[in-house]
């Protein structure tokens, strides 16, 4: 364990230091006592999200949460194709090293970037609005639809 008590390895990057401390320390105390939102998320934490005008080290990225549950992700989509590019082999890169496998990057969605128009989006979990009216601890109690198993390893999450 780090010093904060936060689980770690030595092969750790930034970004999984950064979720760890996220998911552990930070979510659950946001939201008590009234909605809050969490804004510019370093531009690693934002995978298809436009840097800030503002401040190019993070991105126009946001989160709803409530009562420690994220309710809510929105961000300006990014349209840069080179940029968005780089992220994705960046993110290959990643996942090579920790699982020995990469995927072909999407050229299709590449080349709909130079297309589009500058968009941006929210997401509402239905699903986290009914745990919080609930009182639900997990996800898994209030989905309409049973999670699939797969052999040897419990409930997709």
């Amino acid at each position: 364990l780090g010093a904060a008590g936060i689980r770690t390895a030595p092969d750790d990057t930034w970004a999984d230091l950064f979720s760890r401390v996220m998911v552990e320390r930070v979510e659950p105390a946001l939201g008590r006592g009234r909605a809050t939102i969490l804004c510019e998320y370093p531009i690693p934490e934002a995978a298809l999200a436009r840097p800030s005008p503002a401040d190019p080290r993070v991105a126009e990225r946001f989160e709803l949460y409530a009562c420690g549950v994220e309710l809510a992700n929105a961000f300006g989509e990014l349209t840069d194709a080179p940029e968005q590019r780089r992220r994705f082999c960046a993110e290959m890169d990643e996942k090579e090293r920790v699982y020995g496998e990469r995927y072909p990057v999407d050229e299709d969605f590449l080349s709909a970037l130079g297309q589009m128009p500058e968009a941006s989006g929210i997401a509402l979990g239905f699903d986290r609005l009914v745990m919080l009216a609930t009182g639900a601890r997990r996800i898994e109690d209030v989905i309409w639809t049973p999670v699939a198993e797969y052999p040897g390893t419990g409930p997709a999450r």
